[in-house]
């Protein structure tokens, strides 16, 4: 599995075994990880999953479709390049060693 790092706005970090398949805003779900709300149970409708991902891995994620970039649009915290709602993210092996910035305001 894994090893996946959310750092919270404040620095604190987690760093959770993420099980292949599942997204990312389940991992940090999964694990209790402060800030990753995910109203909408992961349809890409709320963006209380906004982060902000490692750069190096953005090539590797399948692209945000037009309903995710909608949502993005609409979030509280600053949307960068590298914003991305969690629940679009699935987990893959080769995701180990990711960071993943959790904003400071997800409602």
């Amino acid at each position: 599995m894994p090893l996946i790092r959310f750092v919270e706005a404040d620095g604190t970090a987690h760093t959770v075994d993420a099980a292949v398949g599942q997204s990312l805003k389940q991992a940090a779900l999964d694990h209790l990880v402060p800030g990753i709300i995910g109203d909408c149970g992961g349809c890409a409708s709320c963006g209380t999953c906004h982060a902000y991902v490692d750069e190096k891995f953005l090539p590797s994620l399948p692209p945000a479709d037009g309903n995710e970039d909608m949502i993005l649009d609409g979030v509280p915290a600053a949307r960068a390049h590298n914003s991305r709602l969690t629940c679009q993210i699935p987990v893959t092996d080769d995701m180990s060693g990711m960071v993943v910035h959790i904003p400071d305001a997800q409602l």
